[in-house]
């Protein structure tokens, strides 16, 4: 019984990195092609929502190399935690934009994805990982 459960666990943790790696793959390509201009536009609206001011190119850059290249990485289980944990930031940041530019009453979709990366930050990429293969 108790080799099941973790097995579910790991498969759980498996289509959950695939799915939102993917959908996050496919969120962060137009950033990544988009240049200098959207990642000074991300950077500036991004980290200025929480009073960041400096380095908006920097900043924009790292949110779509997050968005993009963290979510291969995020997918494939590789430098899981870390990943996770730059997704979480990003979309913590992405909250508070869409918070402060009144979108919605609430950001729901990056809060939710934000809570997601944080649990995955915690739990791990699962046996079913290239982290788990490395170990």
């Amino acid at each position: 019984m108790e080799a099941k459960k973790y097995l579910n666990t790991d498969i759980g943790l498996l289509i959950l990195r695939i799915g939102i790696g993917i959908m996050f793959v496919l969120h962060g390509y137009p950033k990544i092609q988009g240049g200098i201009k959207t990642w000074t536009w991300l950077g500036t609206n991004g980290m200025g929502a929480i009073g960041i001011d400096i380095f908006p190119i920097f900043w924009g850059f790292m949110a779509a190399f997050s968005e993009f290249f963290g979510a291969i990485l995020f997918a494939l289980g590789i430098y899981t935690r870390i990943c996770a944990l730059s997704l979480f930031l990003t979309m913590f940041v992405a909250s508070a934009f869409h918070y402060v530019s009144g979108d919605s009453i609430f950001p729901s979709h990056s809060v939710e994805l934000a809570i997601v990366f944080l649990g995955v930050f915690f739990a791990g990429g699962g046996q079913y990982s290239i982290d788990k293969i490395l170990k």
